[in-house]
Formats: structure tokens, sequence, C-alpha cells
């Protein structure tokens, strides 16, 4: 196994773990057994924990977006689009809420790097409800990432596309509102 292979088999045990079960709640040794990883290799590939959960929250963040992105491409109204795309996250079976939030009410303000993951992350999906928006609607991105945000705290509590669709209700108010038109 090299150390491609190894990364691979770490970062896919530690999603699976952590994003079911917290951080703080999995132990090396447990991301060790569950990926077959020796544990030599898994301390060259991440020296520590917080490596780890760096990583992992990256590649998370790279697949998360790319698929909200993919789901705004193209659509005729991109902002209804990511409601759409929240209520079919929402509604997978292993749903347990945004992995960006969770990390930061597991660590606050610990690590750094994650922290920076995190803040990163919320900063993007802001960015892609500012294009999905339109140009020069500033104050509606800022509306529309609290929509997004509080539809998945809801669904976090209450698995399901309901807190989306609400939210996508509420997003098209607030288009109406702005004269933008929604669905």
């Amino acid at each position: 196994m090299d150390d491609d292979e190894a990364r691979t088999r770490l970062l896919d045990a530690a999603e699976a773990l952590f994003y079911a079960e917290g951080i703080q709640a999995v132990g090396m040794d447990r991301i060790r057994t569950q990926s077959g990883v020796p544990l030599k290799r898994l301390y060259k590939v991440f020296p520590a924990k917080e490596a780890l959960v760096t990583a992992y929250l990256e590649r998370r963040d790279r697949r998360w977006t790319a698929g909200l992105r993919g789901a705004m491409a193209g659509a005729a109204d991109p902002v209804w689009a990511v409601f759409e795309w929240l209520a079919a996250w929402f509604s997978e079976p292993d749903f347990r809420g945004c992995a960006f939030l969770n990390a930061y009410g597991e660590l606050g303000t610990g690590p750094a790097a994650v922290l920076d993951v995190v803040r990163r992350h919320k900063a993007e999906l802001r960015e892609l409800l500012a294009e999905a928006a339109g140009p020069g609607r500033e104050e509606l991105a800022d509306q529309l990432l609290i929509l997004v945000e509080g539809a998945t705290v809801v669904a976090a509590l209450d698995p399901g596309p309901d807190p989306a669709r609400r939210a996508g209700e509420a997003a098209a108010a607030l288009l109406a509102r702005a004269g933008a038109g929604a669905r």
C-alpha cells in the first residue's frame, strides 16, 4: 500500500466515522482499524488527528460544493435549484447535518486549520448563493445563506425534504420582493 492509497482509505474511514459519530468520539486507532492502514503508515500520512480532520473537511468541501455547483449550472432558476438540491441531500439515509457546523460545534475555535476550512467553506457557500442571486444583490445572498443554514440545522434534527422546501418558499418570497422572481 502506497501513501496515496493509505490517504484515500484513511479519509474514507474518517469521513464515515466523523460524520456519523463526531470528531471527538472517534480516535485514531478506530480509523486505523476501519481503514486497514498500518499505524506507522497512518502517522506518516497524517502526523496528527488535526491534519486528518482538516483533510477530511477539505475533501468534503470539494465534493459538496461541486455537487451544489452542478445542481445550479444551467438551472432556469439557480436559487430554486439550491433548495431542490438541499431537499435531496436532507433525504439521504445517512444525513447528519452540516459536517462543517458539526465540526465547529465540537471543536469551537480549536485547531486553527480546522476553523479555517470551516470558514472557507461557508464563505464559498455564500459566494455560490451570491452567484445564484445575481449581481449587486449582496443583502439577498446573505439572506439566502441564513435560509440554507437554518434549513440544514432543522433537517439535522428532522431529516427529510420539508425544511429545504419551506426555506425555498421563503427564498421565493424574498426574490419576489426583490423583483427577481423564483420558480
